[in-house]
């Protein structure tokens, strides 16, 4: 006979858990005491929101389910936000929370919320654990359907009585699931249309950037010497510094990439996911598309496509290469578009200019983060410039969401990513406003002790808003904040700070604040008036000539 808490952690050891993010409650003690023993390291965070954008970052970037654990009521509901941000964005995560005792309560109703109700919408499963018997089982299928395409979050509720109860139960060991390639008929019907194709073009989507198909993507576009480009969370899937690289869609019309876009008649759409609406209009003018995807396209007003190619998506694009290497006359038609779009986005990327402008930040930021060295970006106005301007090349190195997009992501997602990757350089790049949403978490990364670089753009304004206030023609309201002082905010928490002063100063100061190690935040000034001149007034005649 084992206690339940004993037979969980057990159960997390078998699926080869190394970290849980959480924040304890009463209702978790028996889990605490379980965990002390185990050889799984808990990581105390300051906010449950957190613990679980962590959780979900460490599944992001490995493939394996990360790990949050929280009381009920109060700190469950905190984890509401993390679980949307994996559920759009496709990152497995198994969530656990405490709860009252539900064979017989001394509380009546304190702190008790329907958890697994709330849950249940924004998770791939939700539900509660009724016995110490099934908690292998459950564990087992929680990680599952978790890790399983399309991945997401799996909610788990354990009730303190059922936490410390005993039960004998035989552990279920995890096992490889391999995908089937895509019939032959899919793959010979794809083949044809895009040997047929006069100007083909590949799409990577959010789907594209799952870390085991870096090599098996990388390998087909080299192989079928087909042009590509990436939506935003497809960044870094094959390698950008290819010479088929074609620019990212960061903005979902009226960019330079959309030159070539436009003028595709082909586009092969790999791992696309509707949470982030394609470049480009489909209709009956439009490009014919063939969907690529471990799972069947989801068919939007924008996304309809001619042709699935649906199985394991590395050996179905091996089994493609087969048939359409060295027989493309055409395939590289829309290359010759490549350098003008390229020379586009590299203008200005070196002007001296304070304070600075966010071309020349992405560019400095790209000089001092080595090939494998990862940025984990909030969400703001710089996400933008960052998925346009910064080059890739290896995958799941620019973390950004572009499926809920919440602000507060950026630091728990690099205090994730330093955690998995500690000989990485790892930098977070966060607005002011949402630096503040989970400013907290510098702690954790001190008492961690991490090698941890935290960039923070102060424009004192929630920026995105107000440029598109601006762009739509409003007044400019209700938009502007106060900040700290970012430098002694940092130094009270035991991190170092710095403030960029001058243009020169960013990439000296952060080169700086890698080679001395250590948490250090860096400071500096962001002129937006940038997104209007380039965002809106430059690129507006490419829309007005299609």
């Amino acid at each position: 006979m084992t206690k339940a808490s004993d037979l969980l952690v057990t159960a997390l050891e078998n699926e080869g858990v190394g970290y849980i993010f959480a924040i304890p409650g009463e209702e978790n003690l028996d889990v605490l005491e379980s965990l002390r023993r185990s050889r799984i390291k808990l990581v105390l965070t300051r906010h449950e929101q957190a613990a679980g954008f962590m959780a979900a970052t460490h599944g992001r970037l490995t493939g394996r389910a990360g790990v949050c654990l929280t009381t009920l009521g109060p700190g469950a509901l905190n984890l509401t936000t993390a679980a949307a941000y994996a559920h759009l964005g496709a990152m497995p995560m198994v969530m656990i929370t405490g709860q009252k005792a539900i064979r017989s309560s001394r509380q009546a109703r304190f702190q008790i919320v329907d958890m697994v109700a709330t849950m249940r919408p924004l998770t791939k499963m939700a539900t509660q654990i009724v016995s110490a018997q099934s908690i292998p089982t459950l564990v087992r299928d929680a990680f599952r359907v978790a890790q399983q395409e399309r991945p997401g979050p799996v909610h788990l509720e354990l009730p303190e009585d059922i936490a410390a109860d005993e039960a004998a139960a035989d552990i279920i060991p995890p096992h490889v699931v391999e995908l089937p390639v895509a019939p032959a008929a899919a793959i010979e019907r794809a083949a044809a249309m895009i040997m047929g194709a006069s100007r083909p073009l590949v799409m990577l989507g959010a789907a594209a950037s799952r870390p085991h198909l870096a090599e098996p993507l990388s390998a087909f576009v080299q192989r079928c010497r087909i042009p590509f480009f990436n939506t935003q969370m497809g960044k870094g899937a094959v390698n950008a510094g290819s010479n088929l690289y074609m620019g990212t869609a960061a903005l979902s019309e009226r960019d330079w990439v959309h030159k070539a876009i436009d003028q595709a008649d082909l586009i092969i759409s790999i791992g696309h996911d509707t949470v982030e609406k394609p470049p480009f209009l489909m209709g009956h003018d439009g490009p014919q598309v063939i969907h690529v995807g471990a799972t069947p396209a989801t068919v939007e007003q924008v996304y309809f496509p001619q042709a699935e190619i649906v199985g394991d998506v590395g050996a179905s694009l091996t089994s493609l290469a087969d048939r359409l290497e060295g027989k493309l006359p055409n395939g590289q038609t829309l290359l010759g578009l490549r350098e003008g779009i390229l020379a586009r986005l590299a203008e200005r990327s070196t002007e001296d200019r304070f304070p600075l402008t966010p071309q020349r930040i992405v560019h400095d930021v790209r000089q001092v983060i080595p090939p494998d060295g990862i940025v984990a970006l909030d969400n703001g106005m710089y996400k933008i410039w960052f998925a346009r301007n910064y080059r890739t090349s290896v995958a799941n190195t620019l973390l950004l969401d572009n499926a809920l997009a919440t602000m507060g992501a950026g630091l728990p997602s690099a205090i994730a990513a330093s955690l998995i990757y500690p000989d990485r350089r790892v930098l977070a790049v966060c607005g002011d406003g949402g630096f503040m949403m989970n400013s907290q978490e510098l702690e954790t990364a001190v008492r961690l002790k991490l090698n941890l670089v935290v960039l923070v753009l102060e424009d004192r304004a929630y920026g995105m808003i107000r440029w598109k206030q601006e762009v739509d023609r409003y007044s400019d309201f209700g938009l502007d904040f106060g900040n700290p002082d970012f430098v002694a905010y940092a130094k009270s928490y035991g991190a170092k700070g710095s403030r960029v002063g001058k243009v020169s100063e960013l990439s000296t100061m952060l080169e700086a604040a890698f080679s001395e190690g250590g948490v250090h935040l860096v400071v500096v000034p962001v002129d937006y008036s940038e997104n209007m001149r380039v965002l809106v007034n430059e690129l507006s005649p490419i829309v007005e000539a299609r």
